[in-house]
């Protein structure tokens, strides 16, 4: 199964759009996961309407109409794994033993907020971080994520959406 993953997008904001592959991407993807500031319902709904289920959670800018719809946090079954989603990581020293206890049982966590990609296996969790593939801000290139999916096996392929 393979699931794409978001985060940061900031949308709507100005004639700013998805680049053509990451929605490309998104509507071949099983599933889509947001880790957060979409800012708009009206994004998520652009997002539900390309096919697959979206889960998501919350971010630090969002509207109030996205907080009282989506969690903070949330724990997402795929197949026989686990993923732990959250938007705002924490501070930078421990960040991966910290988010791998938050989601204990968990074969990764995804977060988003720095707009910088992460993909790092610790301890047998991945810790994932798609960046962002609408503001790259300080990451060298906009990005989104892959996952591969099989039984509880993740296989994460960082996809590169270009300056």
């Amino acid at each position: 199964m393979r699931v794409a993953v978001i985060s940061d997008t900031h949308m709507p904001k100005g004639a700013r759009a998805l680049p053509p592959a990451c929605v490309e991407r998104l509507r071949a993807a099983a599933l889509i996961l947001h880790a957060g500031d979409l800012v708009a319902l009206s994004f998520l709904e652009e997002l539900r309407a390309l096919g697959p289920p979206v889960e998501a959670v919350y971010g630090n800018v969002d509207e109030p109409e996205l907080r009282a719809l989506l969690p903070k946090e949330r724990i997402v079954e795929v197949g026989e794994a686990r993923i732990g989603m959250t938007h705002v990581p924490g501070a930078r020293a421990g960040r991966e033993v910290r988010l791998a206890g938050r989601f204990p049982g968990c074969d990764a966590v995804v977060y988003g907020h720095t707009h910088r990609p992460q993909v790092e296996r610790i301890d047998g969790v991945w810790i994932l971080n798609p960046g962002s593939p609408t503001e790259r801000r300080q990451a060298p290139t906009r990005t989104m994520l892959e996952l591969a999916v099989e039984g509880a096996e993740l296989a994460p392929l960082l996809v590169d959406l270009g300056t």
